[in-house]
């Protein structure tokens, strides 16, 4: 599982006109699931997640998570997180999930990030053709594999 935490002051998701979601001061979080992903992956990206302290403190020291600040949160699938450019001009997504599995192991990602959270995470449409606006704060964009815990 592959995500892009990115620390906003606001963002949102907007499907075929309608806003779907929408969040002030927090994260963004895009995720890419792959096959070989499993509940242990899930549980350990939503631990990171909602501890990681990227967040400034009363010095603008970043000290404080996202739970920290009172943040808020949203996540948002994208499988080309999984692209593999090795080969050629044009990617490819053949890690990336199919919807049979993706949508479940998305849907438990953000049932496990809402329980370490203690609070209602907003989303995106799976598979839906989002435009996404953020105002980065920082910025401060961390990537995140949990096949590569380094």
């Amino acid at each position: 599982m592959k995500i892009v935490l990115q620390r906003v002051s606001e963002a949102s998701v907007t499907v075929e006109g309608n806003q779907v979601a929408a969040i002030q001061k927090g994260l963004l979080v895009l995720v890419g699931i792959e096959d070989a992903d499993t509940q242990e992956d899930i549980d350990w990206l939503a631990g990171k997640i909602i501890k990681m302290r990227i967040f400034g403190d009363e010095n603008d020291v970043m000290n404080c998570s996202v739970q920290d600040i009172d943040g808020e949160i949203i996540v948002v699938s994208q499988f080309t997180l999984h692209a593999s450019t090795k080969k050629g001009n044009r990617p490819s997504y053949i890690k990336a999930s199919k919807p049979d599995f993706a949508i479940p192991m998305y849907e438990r990602f953000v049932e496990a990030l809402e329980k370490e959270f203690n609070k209602k995470i907003q989303t995106g449409i799976f598979g839906a053709d989002m435009k996404i606006r953020l105002l980065n704060d920082g910025p401060v964009t961390i990537v995140m594999d949990s096949k590569n815990r380094d």
